[in-house]
Formats: C-alpha cells, sequence, structure tokens
C-alpha cells in the first residue's frame, strides 16, 4: 500500500522533498553569499553538483540519454534562463532579503508559470486560476513589505545589516521569472520523451556554468573572486550544500516535472515557505503573525491556482 501511494505520487513527493532541501539550503547559502558573490556562489555550487551527476551517470552506467535534439534545445535554454540567470538573481535577492522573504519571492513563481504556459503553450485559465494569481501576489507583497526593527533584520540576516527591498524584490522578481521559464522549458522537454530527470539536470546545469563561465569573464572576474574557495572550511560547506540544494534538489525537481503537471511541481516547491519559518525562529528570526498570515494566504492562492 504504501509503496503504491509513493509510486502514484512520485512526482508531489518529489517536488515536496526539494521545497524542503530549498528552504534549509537558503538558511546556509546567506552565510556563504558574505564571502562569496552571487555569480561566483552560483558557478561553484553548479559546477559541483555537474561534477557530482556525472559521477552518479558513470555508477548507473547511464551514458546515452534517449531523447530528441529539440528536448536537448529546450533544456539548455532552462538551464540558461533558470540556472545561468534565475539561480544568481536569487543568490542577490537572498543577501538583500533574508531567507523568509525571498523565498516568499519565490512563491510568485507558480501564477508566473501559470502565465507563461497559457502564452507558449496554450493553457487556459479559470477563474479560480486568476484568483490564485491574486493572492498570491498579495501574499507576498503583504509580507515583503512589513516593516520590522532594525535590530531582528541584523539578527536574521547573522549580522549582515545590508537589508535592501527595492533591489531584493527586483532580483527577486528576476529570479521568479527564470524559475517560471525553466519550469516551462523543463516540463516541454520532459514529458515529450523518455530523457530520465538526472540526464536532463545535467544538461540544465552544464547549460548555466557555460553561461556564468562567459558571463564571469565578461565581468573580469579572476582568481580573486573564488579567494574565499581555499578555505577548507568553507568549501567543504560549499559543496555539502551543493550536494544538497543542487544535485538532489534539481534531480528532484526535475522528477517532479517527469512524472507530474509542471503546475503541481511549481506549486508544491512553493511551499518552501513553510519549511523556512520555523529555520528561521531558530535563528533569532522575529515571526510575526502578520508574517504567518501572508505564508498562508500565498500558499491558499497557490493552491486555489493548481487545486
Amino acid at each position: 500500500m504504501l509503496n503504491s501511494l509513493i509510486v502514484d505520487f512520485r512526482g508531489e513527493l518529489a517536488a515536496l522533498s526539494a521545497a524542503l532541501i530549498w528552504a534549509l539550503a537558503s538558511v546556509v547559502y546567506i552565510s556563504l553569499g558574505k564571502q562569496l558573490s552571487p555569480l561566483v556562489l552560483n558557478l561553484s555550487k553548479s559546477a559541483i553538483a555537474v561534477v557530482l551527476i556525472l559521477l552518479t551517470l558513470g555508477l548507473r552506467g547511464d551514458f546515452l540519454p534517449d531523447t530528441t535534439p529539440a528536448a536537448v534545445g529546450l533544456l539548455i535554454l532552462s538551464g540558461v534562463i533558470g540556472i545561468g540567470f534565475g539561480d544568481t538573481a536569487f543568490f542577490e535577492a537572498l543577501n538583500c532579503l533574508g531567507a523568509r522573504r525571498c523565498l516568499l519571492m519565490e512563491a510568485l513563481a507558480p501564477p508566473l508559470t501559470a502565465l507563461l504556459a497559457l502564452i507558449f503553450l496554450g493553457e487556459q485559465l479559470t477563474a479560480l486560476s486568476y484568483l490564485g494569481i491574486g493572492l498570491t501576489v498579495a501574499g507576498v507583497s503583504w509580507v515583503i513589505v512589513e516593516r520590522v526593527p532594525d535590530r531582528v533584520e541584523r539578527l536574521s540576516d547573522r549580522g549582515q545589516g545590508n537589508f535592501r527591498l527595492l533591489r531584493g524584490i527586483g532580483f527577486g522578481m528576476i529570479a521568479a521569472l527564470g524559475q517560471a521559464g525553466g519550469s516551462v522549458m523543463s516540463r516541454a522537454a520532459l514529458a515529450g520523451t523518455e530523457i530520465s530527470p538526472l540526464w536532463s539536470s545535467l544538461i540544465r546545469l552544464v547549460a548555466g556554468v557555460v553561461v556564468l563561465l562567459v558571463w564571469a569573464v565578461i565581468q573580469q572576474r579572476g582568481k580573486q573572486g573564488f579567494r574565499p574557495l581555499r578555505s577548507p572550511r568553507l568549501l567543504a560547506i560549499l559543496t555539502l550544500a551543493a550536494f544538497f540544494s543542487t544535485y538532489l534538489a534539481i534531480w528532484l525537481q526535475q522528477t517532479a516535472f517527469k512524472f507530474t503537471a509542471a503546475g503541481i511541481a511549481q506549486a508544491l516547491s512553493a511551499t518552501s515557505p513553510l519549511f523556512v519559518i520555523p529555520v528561521a525562529m531558530w535563528m533569532g528570526d522575529r515571526v510575526s503573525p502578520r508574517a504567518i498570515l501572508g505564508v498562508l494566504i500565498t500558499l491558499g492562492g497557490v493552491w486555489l491556482l493548481f487545486g
């Protein structure tokens, strides 16, 4: 019975597992973001994940993906948009807003996914879907505009003290757009072929790494940007974070897109705020009733949109 439920809902369970991992990892990335720029951090963790996936494919003897050139092209674009630009914007938003607000900005991804699917895939929206979009945006806005004492912001950022609302909102929107665009492209590629979620993760990550390398060269970021990685402790923390948040979570995300609808997978992935609130409380962040209400409104909108 249990095995049957796991098989029947493996896509949904994978999406929820990814949401939990991303919520916990976001707290770790705040600390790493104090020592590494968003570009260097994204490039480093993505490169580590590529190596881990290649090792996994080698151990499994899975060398040739069963796919089509069109699907590969979609996955490459998905990696460029979602990982190359979207993840970098996410790390910048994380530095500006903190984990709780940044993850709530990511809750905009489900309605954006629905809009992109309408435009590019011809998926029609119902009245409940529009209501879900309104509630999601309202819940996110309710929380991110909340004013709290400077002492609390410094505490939640562990002394970082660089809360920047408008900049964070801007990069949070870019991150949500990147996630939505990447999700629609991934779903289109995975639903129409037999390519495995692990191979799709590899293709997306390699595309993202290439874009980030070019970006680093254009910005003339030399060895100085990577100098903090000489610290064994920092490198170990980054490797561990990359293992869970990039290697494992992206694999789970692609599994979700393989076995359930893109909207459902994206909606369940947006439950990260539920997981991050107790972590934020443990770190000393004050979670107000308003913040909790904002989370509930946001998640209510998500569930209306894809319920």
